[in-house]
């Protein structure tokens, strides 16, 4: 079968251990930390969407559309891959798949869509990334055709945690390597502060 997939930005977060507000839109090393996911991941020109909740014209700089999660309440990650999918069912009628991934990552890998979309091709479900030997559920590609099974168990079983729903597919992980680790995520103020280090260094040095 053609794979074609739509890509879905997952920043839907609360950014708690930030003191609130939109890390990704945060200032690193002259740029927002959204730009250097936007700048770094080979997108191939597919469908891009926003999965953000709140006013969407603070993301108006980047041309995306921007959608909330349809899910009243913050029901975590998996609202957003259900807004993704959802999305990509009604308005990307010719995509097979979706990759989700973290807006928070700014060393994600350049061939994250590519790799992940050759994790399926032994007949596994989902294909999920992994560095280091942690997985990242987020970072995923996923069928469309779960959108309805996924929005079940989200409004009626009540699940939030990523894992408790691929538990019910074949799903894989794709293994990736890297310095920083490719999924290094910017959850606190340290974490932009070892960002900027790994940023500014000469670069043979990364």
């Amino acid at each position: 079968m053609t794979r074609k997939s739509a890509i879905i930005l997952l920043a839907g977060g609360q950014a708690r251990r930030m003191g609130g507000g939109d890390k990704n839109l945060i200032e690193l090393a002259g740029k927002p930390v959204l730009r250097h996911v936007l700048d770094r991941v080979d997108f191939a020109n597919r469908p891009i969407m926003l999965n953000a909740n709140g006013d969407p014209a603070r993301y108006a700089d980047f041309g995306l559309p921007v959608c909330a999660d349809v899910i009243d309440g913050y029901a975590g990650p998996l609202a957003g891959i259900l807004t993704g999918l959802e999305w990509v069912a009604a308005n990307q009628a010719d995509c097979t798949h979706m990759v989700s991934l973290a807006t928070d990552a700014p060393f994600l890998p350049i061939d994250l869509i590519a790799r992940l979309g050759s994790g399926l091709d032994d007949g596994a479900d989902i294909a999920q990334a992994m560095s280091y030997t942690r997985r990242h559920p987020v970072f995923a590609i996923w069928p469309v055709a779960l959108a309805d099974a996924l929005r079940k168990a989200v409004i009626d079983d009540g699940l939030r945690k990523i894992d408790d729903f691929t538990a019910r597919y074949h799903c894989v992980t794709v293994e990736f390597v890297g310095t920083p680790d490719p999924f290094m995520n910017l959850n606190r103020p340290d974490d932009f502060d070892l960002a900027i280090e790994f940023l500014t260094k000469p670069s043979q040095d990364r």
